[in-house]
């Protein structure tokens, strides 16, 4: 369970529908509301007061199918874990809107340049040492494109910072994290 809590949680408010076999063979879907998302499961308000089973599909807006599990209850919400581990790039990619997507890539591109002056690189010699061009360096720092996760690796070797803090750490001071 430590390794679902420790997971970077992406905040969203999204509609979902929760699917379950009431038990009688019957599918039941029940509206609710994806309050945020991560690569091994998501935080769910259900809309109204009605028993969810143990095990459910949740479908995303996007069409995308989830099967999970109840990892926890608290009233009206739920915590989900994903019932085949985690989430691929590209579906955790689904689970966010446009907006979220572009914050998330801002706030890495923020930590890569604060990493890269802490260490007193400029964008044309990270640029090199990482075979990209300083315009797609200065693109990527700007969250205006997404760096592959081959090259995050090999910035954050270069940098010696740990690529957990590039992809999720703390916002850098200088950037709006609304």
């Amino acid at each position: 369970m430590s390794e679902h809590r420790a997971a970077v949680r992406h905040h969203t408010l999204r509609t979902g529908i929760v699917e379950f076999d009431n038990g009688t063979g019957k599918i039941i879907s029940a509206p609710c509301t994806i309050r945020d998302v991560s690569g091994t499961g998501a935080r769910l308000g259900l809309n109204a007061s009605l028993w969810v089973a143990e095990q459910f599909t949740l479908v995303f807006s996007s069409g995308l199918r989830k099967d999970c599990r109840v990892a926890w209850r608290k009233g009206r919400l739920i915590g989900s874990a994903f019932a085949d581990g985690y989430a691929s790039a590209d579906e955790q990619a689904v689970m966010m809107t446009a907006d979220e997507q572009s914050r998330h890539r801002l706030g890495i591109g923020a930590r890569v340049r604060a990493a890269r002056e802490r260490r007193g690189y400029t964008e044309v010699q990270l640029a090199e040492l990482i075979g990209a061009t300083p315009a797609f360096v200065s693109l990527a720092e700007n969250g205006e494109a997404d760096l592959p996760l081959y090259q995050l690796m090999h910035i954050a070797d270069l940098l010696m910072v740990g690529l957990d803090g590039l992809v999720a750490g703390p916002a850098p001071e200088d950037v709006d994290a609304a």
